[in-house]
């Protein structure tokens, strides 16, 4: 009896005899010696039980170290530990070898901007706060749905007008039938008399609204060092951020009202592009330079209706006239202002108008509009007089003339070696070809749009007066003759009777 009781006592603590080979598993985790246990298998599942635990007491996603070590060993009677027990060290190993917790967040990307936020609730916290600059009234509201061009569980942003939206849940529609639909099709056959509306009809304030950029919203775990908390996140996608942009420049513009309409310093809208070196350096209609423009992270597009009214300009009214060259015009007729009502639906981009679109006007009383007469012939090119030449002496008051010479040259001159073909500027009349005392040899060309030329210094006259002459035509060779210092040309254009600067007027 004594040995009877003895077996039954020791069995369930012993392991069987086997002479299969190991049958007793002394099992270590990470180093840590946790229990000894009859099979490989039922190690391996103590630690998936374990690991399951671990899991279940967090809602997080936890990374650990577990690395499970047996030893084996062939014994006639071995004494092995409790699954439970086990599991139980098991577990405490396991939370003194967690490496790192991971959160559930969601990275929301814009563009190439991505933030990370810690929960849903955060991400339409960010995007009705964009949303809110814009519709103050909170008219409409963001929802997150799937996002059908992506093959991934990608979700991207829809916003859905609060009303419109409230009367879908609340409207429950039951198939129409009988005397119901019979009275449904009649109206829907009756057409509405079209009636113009008047001011009052119009419903005004915000009609549309919706995200200019792309919102995709991903689920993933991340450290906490990575989640950035929901101010932050709201100040870096809302808040204007200086962007740069490609601006052609229209007639009229100057570098410093391009630096002041679009409010940046003149210092670092030449920093910002190579082809301006300083504030003096020319632009001209058609160039484009780079300007930073402020915007923020996450654009928004949005449509108002909206009323004013407001005084306005007429059409300018042109009346062409065939005997006037293009250079000519006059105002025939003042302009005055109109003032008129309006209701217009007006697209933004953010706060920057980009469409208008009148939607009803009524002119209170009419505008007069501009009238200008205006010729319509192109007038006539000049040229330079000689092919090459240096350029010896400009348009204006010279310091040291030569002595029989006027202080203010009243020309440029070009100096040329004795002979040099000397070609009409433009197509006219000779009414001088001879000497001019200071001139030298002289030739003077009436031309049809009322100016004149005159070739100074010559050495030979080939043309006569009253012959008229086409433009590049051969008429003198250019000389040293008159009050001058060495060979070259005089070149003079005349516009009412008096000199102007030629170099102003030269194709």
């Amino acid at each position: 009896m004594a040995a009877i009781v003895w077996v039954v006592m020791i069995l369930p603590i012993y392991s069987p005899i086997q002479s299969s080979g190991d049958n007793i598993f002394k099992v270590s985790l990470n180093g840590v010696e946790v229990g000894t246990l009859s099979s490989k298998q039922a190690a391996e599942k103590c630690l998936r039980d374990a690991r399951r635990q671990l899991a279940a007491e967090s809602e997080e996603l936890i990374l650990v170290d577990a690395n499970l070590e047996l030893e084996g060993d062939d014994v006639l009677f071995g004494q092995i530990d409790s699954k439970k027990a086990v599991r139980a060290r098991m577990l405490e190993v396991l939370k003194n070898n967690i490496s790192t917790t991971l959160e559930r967040s969601y990275t929301v990307k814009i563009n190439k901007y991505s933030v990370n936020l810690s929960s849903k609730d955060d991400v339409f916290t960010l995007l009705g706060e964009a949303l809110g600059k814009y519709d103050t009234e909170g008219e409409y509201k963001v929802e997150l749905v799937t996002d059908p061009t992506r093959e991934v569980n990608v979700l991207t942003s829809q916003v859905v007008s609060v009303e419109e939206a409230k009367k879908q849940e609340e409207e429950i529609k039951l198939p129409e039938a009988g005397i119901n639909q019979a009275i449904s099709d009649i109206f829907r056959e009756i057409k509405p008399l079209i009636v113009e509306k008047s001011f009052d009809d119009y419903q005004l304030g915000l009609m549309s609204i919706d995200f200019g950029d792309k919102v995709e919203v991903v689920e993933s775990y991340l450290p906490s060092s990575e989640i950035t908390d929901i101010q932050t996140a709201i100040d870096e996608v809302t808040k204007d951020q200086e962007t740069n942009q490609i601006y052609e420049i229209k007639a009229g513009d100057t570098l410093g009202t391009i630096a002041e309409d679009f409010g940046i310093p003149m210092n670092q809208l030449i920093a910002i592009n190579e082809t301006i070196e300083d504030e003096n350096s020319t632009i001209r209609i058609g160039d484009e330079i780079i300007v930073t423009v402020p915007e923020p992270e996450l654009a928004v597009v949005y449509t108002k209706q909206q009323y004013y009214e407001e005084d306005y300009e007429a059409d300018v009214i042109y009346r062409d006239n065939d005997s006037w060259y293009t250079t000519r015009s006059e105002v025939v007729q003042e302009p005055s202002d109109g003032h008129r009502k309006v209701v217009a639906m007006v697209s933004y981009v953010n706060n920057s108008e980009v469409g208008r679109d009148i939607q009803k006007e009524e002119v209170t009383y009419e505008a007069v509009p501009k009238i200008v007469e205006r010729g319509t012939i192109v007038p006539p090119t000049y040229i330079k007089p000689i092919s090459g030449g240096r350029l010896s002496s400009g348009f204006g008051r010279r310091n040291a003339p030569t002595k029989g010479a006027s202080s203010f040259h009243k020309g440029i001159d070009w100096a040329t070696p004795v002979g040099t073909a000397v070609m009409a500027s433009n197509a006219g009349v000779v009414t001088r070809a001879g000497w001019g005392r200071g001139y030298g040899y002289v030739v003077y060309i009436s031309h049809s749009d009322g100016r004149e030329t005159r070739y100074g210094h010559l050495s030979k006259i080939l043309v006569k007066p009253g012959q008229s002459v086409s433009q590049g035509q051969k008429i003198a060779l250019s000389g040293n003759t008159g009050v001058s210092t060495g060979a070259h040309i005089h070149f003079e254009i005349l516009i009412n009777g008096s000199q102007v600067n030629p170099l102003n007027y030269l194709n």
